[in-house]
Parts: structure tokens; C-alpha cells; sequence
């Protein structure tokens, strides 16, 4: 593995920080009125041409793609601010692309999609799952609710888990397209929330919701039997996790990456510089803070590197798509909490971005799999055993 940057790269990554840095205006806005909306793109986004027009040109002696968009994510979220240009697809997409038939995915591809798992009794125990679909003629009746939708508010559909058959486990759990303004779709409310309150999470009711036949994820209305069996649909499904978990890590990684600089350019201010040449016992305890924060935000970094150099080379990853999400979760949180100690009782003020780094970046450890969850999976990995045998 190489993770060294090609000089087209470095300018990649430095045209997004600049992206980025140019939407910390809009930060404070959108965190003190959370009942906003975002626009589709603000004003400053002409001043940056699209990601796909930088990405034009790369060769093969270029960073792989997705190390390269994991490294993106970190650039971004490092910075304290909102997206100059929303984008065009969700975590449904990936959902779609990982377990749809190609009918499916030339049909609904170019729809923003969210993803619907989340239940108020089953969150990252996906097998816990109430909501069920029936099939009564050639429609499924879907009936449940959903809670801690991203993009809930502004999709156009959302990919929905739910179980056909109880008795059958997770053999029972299979996926279905709902489209927005299907009777018995209820958008619940928008949903109010510690950190990224830019982003629009909502809440969903489904009320004998009938959707058609074939928007079942996959087609496959087979309910497979056994301990270590799961749908078709539910198996694709969870494969785009060891896609997205990585980039979600890098999330995390962003916002302590973001509070470390906040930390270390106010510490300097006042005559605080961290000399890595000198040793421990003659550090202050605020520059040891900050070479440790910066060691394990270095560390965490290299989980979420491997993991997207892995897929890039179409190999498992289920591990290493764990381990970062873990890293990262542990250290969404104790990276900006450490900062915000070196820096005092500055950083609990509103005034200063440092305490929104800590809210937005607390639901990395949470969400696409607790740190326990993650842990659970990185002990079944190692040692051999089903979820079973080790829960």
C-alpha cells in the first residue's frame, strides 16, 4: 500500500479544503436554526468547479479513487462548516448499487435515495426490525415507523428494511424502494438533534403503505433459513457498509482534525508551540495534548486508508471497514474533548467553533454501527464465530 499523493491529488484536496473553508460563514446559521433547510448551492459555489471536473484526467499512477475521497471527507469535515453544493445522491444510492438488479438501478440511479433501517426498538441490532411487509397480490404492504433518517427531508425515496417472515431472522429482513407521496408514507417530523443539525434527518411512519412488487431490492422473495443465513437483499445491503463505514470514520476523524487545529493556532497565539523535538517532561501539558491528539488522529487516519485501499482493490474489507469506524467513533469524541481541555473555558463558549467540532462529530461513534457493534463484528472476524455464538 502506498498512500502517498500525486502532485494532482495534493491539488484536488487542497481546492476542497478551500471549498470547505469557504462554507464555515454558513455554520453557525444552520447550527442555531436547525429548522432550516440548505439551499441546493450557495452563492461562493461558482467559485469552485465541481468535484468531477477536478477528478477529469487521472491516470492510473494517481491515488486510488476511494483513498483519495476518503482523504476529501477528512478535508471537509475539518472544516466547521456546510457544503457549498448538496449532493445529488444518499446512503440509499449506495444501498441500490450494492443489492438492486440493473432494471432497478437504471430506473431509480438518478434519485436521491435515504435509507431507512433505524427503528425506536432496533437500531444497530438490525434483526430487531418491527416493520414488516406483506404481499397481498402484486403490491407489498409495508406498516412500521423509521426514526434518524439522513436526508429524510429533501430525498426523493427511501430504501426501507423491513422483515417479511419474523421466524426467519435476518432470512427475513429484505429492502424495498417507497417513493415520496406513496398513500400511507407519512414524513413524521424533522428530526431535532446534539450536532449536524444542517443535515435534515427525519422520522418516518408507514401506514399500510402498498408499493409495487418489483421495488423489492433485488427481486429475490426467497426467505432463506438458518443461523448464519440472511436475504439476498439484507447480505447486499450490508455490504455497502463496509463501503460507507470507512468514509463515515473519516467524518469523525475530520472533526477532531478540525478542533486539533482550532486548539493548536489558538494555543500559538499565546506562545504555545509544540516542539517534537523536546522531551515529554519538558513539554507543557497543553503541547503533550496536542501531539497526542495529533498522533491518534495520524493513527485513525491510516484504519480508514487501508480499508478504502482494500475495496479499491476489489478485496474484503469487513475487518478493516470495523476498524476504522471504531478508530474513528473513539476518536470523533476524544479528540475535540481533549482540545477543548487544552484550550479551557474559551472552548465551552458558544462564540468559538471548537464545541460544535465535538457535537457534529459525536454521531460518527453512533451511527452505520455503534463502537460496540463495530467491536462485536471486529471479535467475530478474528476469532471465527457467528454473531450467535458471540453477541
Amino acid at each position: 500500500m502506498d498512500f502517498s499523493l500525486s502532485d494532482p491529488d495534493r491539488a484536488v484536496l487542497d481546492g476542497v479544503a478551500a471549498e470547505a473553508k469557504a462554507g464555515e460563514k454558513y455554520a453557525r446559521h444552520y447550527d442555531d436554526h436547525e429548522e432550516e433547510l440548505l439551499p441546493k448551492s450557495f452563492p461562493e459555489a461558482s467559485s469552485f468547479p465541481p468535484i468531477q471536473q477536478r477528478l477529469r484526467g487521472r491516470s492510473g499512477h494517481d491515488t486510488p479513487m476511494l483513498v483519495l475521497q476518503v482523504l476529501m471527507r477528512i478535508e471537509r469535515e475539518a472544516h466547521c462548516g456546510v457544503p457549498l453544493r448538496q449532493p445529488p445522491t444518499a446512503l440509499g444510492n449506495a444501498a441500490l448499487d450494492a443489492a438492486g438488479t440493473a432494471v432497478q438501478k437504471a430506473r431509480w440511479g438518478h434519485l436521491m435515495l435515504a435509507m431507512s433501517i433505524t427503528e425506536p426498538g432496533a437500531g444497530s441490532d438490525t434483526k430487531a426490525i418491527q416493520t414488516t411487509a406483506r404481499l397481498d397480490g402484486d403490491a407489498w404492504v409495508l406498516n412500521g415507523d423509521k426514526i434518524f433518517v439522513t436526508n429524510g427531508v429533501r430525498c426523493d425515496g427511501t430504501i426501507v428494511w423491513a422483515t417479511v417472515d419474523k421466524s426467519a431472522g435476518r432470512g427475513g429482513i429484505k429492502s424495498f424502494l417507497v417513493m415520496k407521496g406513496t398513500p400511507g408514507f407519512e414524513l413524521v417530523r424533522k428530526e431535532k438533534k446534539l450536532g449536524i443539525r444542517a443535515s435534515d434527518t427525519a422520522a418516518y411512519a408507514f401506514r399500510d403503505c402498498r408499493v409495487p412488487r418489483d421495488h423489492l431490492i433485488g427481486g429475490d422473495e426467497s426467505v432463506p433459513r438458518g443461523e448464519r443465513e440472511g436475504s439476498a437483499s439484507y447480505k447486499g445491503v450490508l455490504k455497502t457498509f463496509n463501503m460507507t463505514r470507512p468514509f463515515v470514520a473519516a467524518g469523525g476523524i475530520g472533526k477532531a482534525l478540525g478542533a486539533f487545529r482550532f486548539a493548536r493556532d489558538r494555543l500559538a497565539e499565546e506562545g504555545i508551540v509544540v516542539d517534537v523535538d523536546e522531551g515529554p517532561t519538558c513539554r507543557s501539558a497543553a503541547a503533550q495534548a496536542l501531539l497526542d491528539i495529533e498522533a491518534d488522529i495520524e493513527a485513525a487516519t491510516l484504519t480508514v486508508l487501508r480499508a478504502a485501499w482494500l475495496a479499491s482493490q476489489g478485496k474484503p474489507n469487513n475487518l478493516e471497514a470495523s476498524v476504522a469506524k471504531a478508530k474513528g467513533g473513539e476518536l470523533c469524541r476524544s479528540g475535540p474533548q481533549r482540545a477543548m481541555e487544552a484550550l479551557g473555558a474559551m472552548s465551552l463558549s458558544h462564540d468559538y467553533p471548537i464545541e460544535q467540532y465535538l457535537r457534529d462529530g459525536r454521531i460518527t461513534d453512533i451511527y452505520e454501527g455503534t463502537g460496540q457493534i463495530q467491536r462485536l463484528v471486529i471479535a467475530r472476524e478474528i476469532l471465527g464465530y457467528s454473531s450467535e455464538e458471540l453477541t
